[in-house]
């Protein structure tokens, strides 16, 4: 069941991150830090689940991203490659973005995604997710809500490489 947490959380954390670098549109290439926090309304774990588990998983992450200028030009900013998520529907706008985010395979349903900046150095965004998680057999009800801000570092990405472009279907 740990590793299941740890799965989900990391996904989570992954799309958020994919999302919030989007919220960097602002046309500056390069590295940004993204600090996300994830809230369930929702768990799919189960009530006897520890609790420094649970705060685990809703404790803020930090990590940086590598936006390259094709990313910009495409999405606003960089997409995660994922074959079980696609991010459809990108609206940019000159101070924000929306997206919609539909998911199938272990984790199914789908995220709605917005984000907004007022400047090229900081962005604000949210993803919310409502869908089931397979655990075994089962297939649990999940809604989560990840919050993040990124920062705009520099124009150089240093060893941080860039998430690969996904593919046009």
């Amino acid at each position: 069941m740990r590793k299941t947490a740890v799965w989900i959380t990391l996904s989570c954390c992954l799309f958020a991150v994919a999302f919030v670098a989007m919220a960097q549109a602002v046309r500056k290439p390069g590295l940004y830090e993204t600090t996300s926090s994830m809230t369930y309304q929702q768990s799919p774990f189960p009530p006897g689940m520890p609790a420094a588990a649970m705060a685990a998983m809703s404790a803020p992450h930090t990590t940086q991203v590598c936006q390259t200028q094709a990313m910009i030009d495409k999405y606003g900013a960089p997409v995660s490659q994922s074959r079980d998520c696609q991010i459809t529907n990108v609206v940019l706008k000159p101070s924000g973005m929306t997206a919609e985010m539909v998911c199938t395979g272990k984790m199914s349903g789908h995220g709605e995604m917005e984000s907004s900046w007022a400047d090229g150095n900081v962005a604000k965004g949210k993803v919310h997710f409502v869908g089931t998680m397979g655990a075994g057999p089962n297939s649990m009800p999940v809604e989560w809500t990840v919050a993040s801000t990124s920062v705009y570092k520099g124009p150089d990405c240093g060893s941080v490489k860039p998430m690969p472009m996904p593919a046009d279907k």
